[in-house]
């Protein structure tokens, strides 16, 4: 069950990164002006960690459905993604449309629930649930 439900809780986070990344009108269409110039203005290299962020994650739960010891490794690559990006963001221009409550919530709740799966992950390796 827990699987499952990362497994489509990591998915949107991919969806999010494939539509942002392909520029895609109608999923940007949402999102305030100030904040396409951020990403805009963000260098190349800030892609390299969200993509492992959020592919990284839907790896973890894949693996986890798999029943995968290697389910450890992806959400650990995934929490890495997370934190670079995270604090490039923090020391980064942000604009205001990104400081706002909700989007500071968000950001915790990724944080908790991907180090809740790395705990969880580690718990069912150590348990011998994943090979």
């Amino acid at each position: 069950m827990i699987a499952g439900l990362s497994l489509v809780w990591n998915a949107f986070g991919c969806v999010d990164f494939t539509m942002t990344v392909s520029r895609n009108a109608t999923y940007l269409a949402q999102v305030p002006p100030d904040t396409i110039d951020w990403l805009d203005s963000a260098p190349t290299w800030t892609l390299v960690p969200w993509a492992l962020g959020v592919w990284g994650a839907l790896a973890g739960s894949l693996l986890l459905l798999l029943r995968s010891r290697w389910a450890v490794a992806a959400f650990t690559v995934s929490l890495l993604g997370l934190a670079v990006n995270q604090v490039w963001q923090l020391l980064s221009n942000m604009p205001a449309s990104m400081r706002t409550p909700a989007n500071m919530g968000l950001s915790a709740a990724i944080w908790i629930i991907a180090m809740a799966l790395l705990w969880y992950a580690a718990r069912m390796q150590a348990r011998g649930v994943l090979r």
